[in-house]
């Protein structure tokens, strides 16, 4: 027993053709001896190493930056929608709103406009339109490309995926094309789908819209001239 005791406190040898990971994981150097140095350096890594960096150094403090860029990117995306919400305090002139009658188009220039197709939408249930077609707007004007990425999988998440329960109508041929234009997100990923989205609005929400009571008592409530002082 003596002669074969191992002694409290030591490890016992490893055989010559084997060796042991810092997690304790003990690997034969001849199934690895083809694997170079990255492959080799990972398996050595540090159990704090994160899977992009495994330098002794890292203490996952990639993962602490992308974290913080996620974050960043999330509080843009946010901003730009509070943006949109002061949309709805707005109030247009009298002939501001009378234009609207006359192409969809100006509406949608609008902004008091929008804000009121808004909340003529919400009332027939399909808010998610305008607010899709206004993502794709705020999309096409961001450069960053990590930022891109970011608001496409927002967007996809918030408006084309099934499981979203504001989903809007999109046919299967779109579908297939953002898909395809998902594996490389740009700016311009959702353009067919922001289109078809467009081309629904303006024959189907806009003609009930413009005859609408909502939109003759703010022609009416314009009309009446400002009450004196």
């Amino acid at each position: 027993m003596g002669s074969e005791r191992v002694e409290m406190g030591k490890r016992p040898k490893q055989d010559a053709g084997t060796v042991v990971q810092s997690h304790g994981t003990p690997i034969n150097t001849h199934a690895v001896s083809n694997m170079n140095a990255h492959t080799l350096g990972w398996l050595n890594a540090p159990p704090n190493a994160c899977c992009f960096c495994w330098c002794c150094c890292c203490s996952c403090s990639c993962l602490t930056v992308r974290a913080a860029q996620d974050e960043k990117i999330q509080q843009k995306i946010r901003e730009k929608g509070a943006e949109s919400e002061t949309e709805q305090t707005l109030r247009p002139t009298l002939e501001e709103a009378r234009s609207w009658s006359q192409s969809f188009e100006r509406l949608m220039k609008s902004a008091a406009g929008r804000a009121c197709f808004r909340q003529f939408l919400k009332t027939e249930f399909s808010e998610e339109n305008l607010l899709f077609w206004l993502a794709c707007e705020e999309l096409k004007k961001e450069t960053n490309k990590t930022v891109v990425e970011e608001t496409v999988r927002q967007i996809y998440e918030d408006y084309v995926s099934i499981l979203s329960p504001r989903e809007v109508s999109l046919d299967s041929r779109v579908r297939d094309v953002i898909n395809k234009n998902m594996l490389e997100p740009t700016s311009h990923t959702f353009d067919d789908a922001q289109q078809q989205i467009y081309t629904l609005m303006q024959r189907d929400s806009y003609p009930r819209f413009m005859n609408s009571n909502a939109y003759k008592e703010l022609l009416s409530s314009l009309e009446q001239p400002p009450e004196s002082s």
